[in-house]
């Protein structure tokens, strides 16, 4: 007796691999022609000054970005970035008197705290991811106006805690290095390391996960505090490169940070997703805005700075159904 198997016709298959190119591949030519369009339309959009500008500004992103890749692939989402970088703004001004590194790791430890948190309530109280990092928007928000005296908070300037924000190697600015640095670093751990496949694991199947004998609980709760650690990293950046704590800034960073990983390929669902494309994500991004800011120059057209908030949020409805076809013709 004989079992007929059915293959599926060419035209899928072939429809198939092209969608995995395509989703694989895309966001990377996008930014490729970008750049090419960038250069040939403007003067000195290639310049060291124009693109440092650009690495220098996107860096704080990127690293917002690079928690939360690790945050969505565990299947989960983090709210709470935009707050925790402006709370850890304001933590970095005050001890800036300290010199740099009390600042740096101060700011940072104490946004690892606010992320821990996260993790703790989510792992082990079982509160969803939603509703706890939108809690803990809120909270990181009033902490960092009450530490802060709800206003600015100006850095000490004779300790050289600007450097890091505002200076560069060799014409490359020390936080572009810093962001770099990081994104190497996140990739391998999440493909090299036993982290980084228990993340993907658990963002895949967490019920399989736990079968597996992995403590998702504990992956979770490191996945949050490496989001809050990166979103206080950011928030040292912002406060060297503007000269003070700022307590207010933050507004839409989670949502920056969300278009750029989801623009890069990784699931909303979990389970699937690429260090290396969500930093294309964020340089993608970044050179949309940089292109938009040249045309006002140029006075093609009149965008106040309001109008990025639109263009993001549409950009990013656009990706996700565009992902969402492209994995249907996966399947």
């Amino acid at each position: 007796m004989t079992t007929a198997t059915s293959t599926p016709p060419a035209s899928l298959t072939r429809r198939a691999r092209w969608a995995s190119l395509l989703q694989r591949y895309g966001v990377l030519a996008a930014l490729a022609l970008l750049v090419i369009f960038g250069a040939l339309r403007y003067e000195g959009f290639l310049s060291v000054y124009n693109v440092s500008t650009v690495l220098s500004y996107n860096s704080m992103f990127g690293l917002i970005a690079l928690g939360m890749t690790f945050v969505i692939i565990s299947g989960g989402i983090d709210l709470s970035v935009g707050s925790v970088a402006a709370f850890a703004s304001v933590i970095a001004a005050l001890l800036s008197p300290f010199g740099l590194w009390p600042a740096l790791l101060g700011a940072v430890a104490a946004a690892a705290i606010l992320g821990l948190i996260n993790g703790l309530l989510i792992a082990y109280a079982r509160i969803l991811p939603f509703i706890t990092t939108l809690a803990m928007l809120l909270a990181a928000r009033g902490l960092a106006l009450l530490f802060a005296g709800n206003q600015s908070v100006s850095v000490d300037y004779e300790r050289n805690f600007t450097t890091f924000g505002q200076g560069n190697l060799l014409g490359v600015p020390y936080t572009a290095l810093v962001l770099f640095a990081a994104f190497a670093l996140g990739a391998l751990i999440l493909r090299s390391s036993t982290f980084g496949r228990h993340v993907l694991a658990v963002g895949g199947n967490e019920e399989a996960a736990r079968l597996m004998g992995l403590n998702v609980e504990r992956i979770k709760v490191l996945v949050y505090t490496l989001s809050g650690a990166l979103a206080g990293l950011a928030g040292v950046i912002l406060a060297s490169q503007f000269g003070a704590g700022q307590p207010t800034e933050g507004l839409g960073w989670e949502l920056t940070a969300i278009a750029a990983v989801v623009v890069g390929g990784t699931l909303l669902t979990g389970g699937l997703g690429s260090v290396g494309s969500s930093l294309v994500g964020v340089l993608l991004l970044g050179i949309i805005f940089n292109i938009l800011n040249f045309e006002n120059g140029r006075g093609t057209i009149s965008l106040s700075a309001y109008w990025q908030s639109v263009i993001r949020g549409a950009f990013l409805l656009l990706v996700v159904v565009l992902q969402n076809q492209l994995t249907r013709r996966r399947s």
